[in-house]
């Protein structure tokens, strides 16, 4: 029973970091634990870092940290792929060291040692593709061509120049301050793979992130399938229930049959539970990536649509404040009225109640399959984006 609940509290625990480090931040968990808990994981325990550095080693100390900040968060480096090959290689290791030795079993065939090696020997080719693949450069011998492609939609995106790279923006392009470069339909600068994501490498970066949440769900059940078969194989149920005069009962059998896993198959289980939790994140990134390429939108694009529609709601909230007040001052000084019933200004509509609701004019929404089109074949690899002549 001990064992049970050691369990379970890891797992709530596990849970309550993994919700509050992805969702703290939205507005349902605003003022409580969660939303604490978020912003402790992602800003306060390094400022908290920060401060007993600056403690124990003075300015110098800090300013050290800070470089080092820099140099991993700020400008382009390997550090997070060499971790993501770590990552990748020594679960396999693990994998093959521990759990091949039952394979084949009484659901497994031998065949899993070869896909298994396959289906890691893809994912690792399509983090290479992502990684090394030009993300959609915008240069100048291109500029026209994107700006054909991408037309201004006068929301979002207007015509002007790009400071650094002193040449015309296209629409839905962004200079990505870490690679120092214009990225045509720029989504976001990934660190795990050193590269922006944008019109170009958008289709490996989703192939990647399906991928990965298949693999490690095929890892995850993979292995649960070599400890129901270690339980047919080695006869658990009919020891407990024969020799040990158990009930047949789930409820009477689970607290020993895990207790006789955790015992003999720590390994298997710890890397099963681990697999399983990250095939629920990427099955959660792989989503919302999936749902805005089916609305040709980007991650880039949800932060301006937002930004544009607290500014719009805003200056659509203040005409309408304005218009109430004017007429509240012509009521006053124009003919008296006699006083309304308190209970008819209790249930009167508020002026900000009709406040115009700001929608999204997404221009660049070609319909779903026209969409994914776009992301499967980019603009710039079709010849009339190829046959095109700069200006």
């Amino acid at each position: 029973m001990e064992v049970q609940w050691v369990l379970v509290c890891h797992g709530c625990l596990t849970l309550l970091i993994i919700v509050s480090f992805l969702c703290g931040n939205w507005p349902i968990f605003q003022n409580t634990p969660i939303q604490r808990i978020h912003h402790f994981i992602t800003v306060g325990v390094y400022d908290y870092f920060l401060r007993f550095v600056m403690f124990a080693f003075g300015n110098r100390g800090r300013d050290a940290v800070l470089s080092v900040e820099y140099h991993c968060c700020d400008r382009p480096n390997p550090v997070l792929q060499v971790i993501y090959l770590a990552i990748i290689g020594v679960t396999y290791y693990i994998v093959v060291k521990s759990s091949f030795i039952y394979v084949p079993g009484y659901y497994l065939s031998e065949v899993h040692r070869y896909t298994s090696f396959l289906a890691v020997g893809v994912g690792v080719l399509l983090f290479l593709l992502t990684s090394f693949s030009d993300p959609g450069t915008v240069k100048a011998e291109n500029f026209s061509q994107y700006m054909s492609a991408y037309p201004y939609d006068n929301i979002l995106y207007k015509e002007k120049e790009c400071p650094t790279c002193k040449i015309p923006k296209p629409a839905r392009s962004k200079h990505c301050s870490i690679c120092d470069r214009c990225v045509a339909r720029f989504d976001h600068h990934c660190g795990w793979m050193n590269n922006c994501i944008g019109e170009k490498n958008n289709r490996y970066f989703l192939a990647f992130l399906l991928w990965h949440f298949l693999l490690c769900l095929y890892g995850a059940a993979v292995l649960g399938l070599i400890l129901a078969g270690r339980l047919k194989e080695l006869k658990v149920i009919y020891i407990l229930t024969v020799y040990y005069e158990i009930d047949y009962s789930f409820s009477s059998l689970a607290p020993h049959v895990i207790q006789w896993l955790v015992g003999s198959y720590n390994t298997q289980i710890l890397l099963m539970v681990f697999l399983a939790v990250v095939s629920l994140l990427l099955a959660g990134f792989f989503g919302y990536h999936a749902h805005l390429c089916m609305r040709n939108m980007t991650t880039n694009e949800t932060f301006k649509w937002q930004d544009y529609k607290n500014w719009k709601r805003k200056l659509n909230e203040a005409r309408a404040s304005t218009a109430a007040l004017k007429a509240r001052i012509s009521g006053m000084t124009g003919e008296r009225k006699p006083p309304r019933s308190k209970w008819k200004a209790f249930f009167q509509r508020s002026p900000l109640e009709d406040v115009e609701v700001v929608v999204e004019d997404n221009i660049y929404d070609r319909g779903l399959f026209g969409n994914l089109y776009e992301i499967a074949f980019p603009l710039s690899s079709r010849s009339s984006f190829l046959g095109g002549k700069s200006d």
